[in-house]
C-alpha cells in the first residue's frame, strides 16, 4: 500500500490538513487499511523534505495544511500510469509459515492448512456480507469501496484454492512416504540393499 502516492493524490484537489487526509483515505478505501495519525504526519514530513508537499501555515485552528507542488503532481501522475509490480517478490507470511511446517518434524501441516482455510474463510464471508450491502449501480467514493471490497474477495478465493492445493499436496506426499517405506523390507531405508548376506561354511580339514 503507497500511503506516499495516496495522499498526494487526494492533495491533487486541493490543501488538506493531516486529520482531513487520513478521513478521505479511509473512505476512500471503505475503511480497509486504517491509517494512524502519527503515519499521516511522518509521511507528510517525508514529502516536504523531497519536494512533493509544502507546509503553508496554521488555517487558523491549529491545523497545519499542506499543499501539492509541481513536482508532486507530476510523481502522482507517474505513479497512475505505471503498472504496480514489484521489484521483488512480496514477502507473504502465510506461504513462508507453510514452508517451514512442511520441513520441520512433528508439525501437524494438516490442522495448519485447516485453521488457515477457516480464518479466511470467515474473513471471505465478512466481506461478501459487507459487499451486499453496497448497490453495484454506484459511482465516486461508494465505488472506490466496492472495487476494494471485491479485490478482497477475490483474494480470500485466491487463497483458499492455493490452501486446497497445498492440503492435496501433502497428503499425495504422505501417501508416497507411505509407499516408499512398504515396498522397502524392514528395516532398511529406501534404495539400500538389505537382502541376506550368505552364510560363511567352514570346511572341516580332511582326515580327522
Amino acid at each position: 500500500m503507497s500511503v506516499k502516492h495516496s495522499l498526494l493524490a487526494l492533495l491533487t484537489q486541493g490543501p488538506r490538513y493531516g486529520y482531513q487526509l487520513r478521513s478521505e483515505f479511509e473512505e476512500r478505501t471503505g475503511a480497509t487499511w486504517p491509517l494512524n495519525i502519527g503515519q499521516v504526519y511522518t509521511t507528510l514530513d517525508r514529502l516536504e523534505r523531497d519536494g512533493l508537499v509544502e507546509d503553508t501555515g496554521d488555517d487558523g485552528e491549529g491545523h497545519r495544511v499542506y499543499a501539492i507542488t509541481d513536482a508532486g503532481r507530476t510523481e502522482v501522475a507517474d505513479w497512475f500510469t505505471q503498472p504496480a509490480t514489484p521489484s521483488t517478490p512480496p514477502r507473504n507470511e502465510l506461504a513462508i509459515k507453510l514452508a517451514i511446517a512442511v520441513t520441520t518434524p512433528g508439525v501437524d501441516v494438516e490442522r495448519v492448512i485447516q485453521a488457515q482455510r477457516s480464518s479466511t474463510l470467515r474473513q471471505l464471508q465478512d466481506v461478501t456480507r459487507a459487499k451486499r450491502s453496497v448497490s453495484e449501480d454506484v459511482s465516486g467514493t461508494e465505488l472506490a469501496g466496492l472495487l476494494v471490497l471485491e479485490s478482497l474477495i477475490f483474494t480470500a478465493e485466491s487463497e483458499i484454492r492455493w490452501l486446497d492445493h497445498c492440503e492435496a499436496a501433502v497428503l499425495r506426499a504422505a501417501r508416497h512416504r507411505q509407499d516408499t517405506t512398504k515396498d522397502s523390507p524392514s528395516g532398511a531405508s529406501p534404495g539400500q540393499d538389505s537382502s541376506p548376506r550368505p552364510v560363511p561354511t567352514h570346511s572341516t580339514p580332511k582326515g580327522r
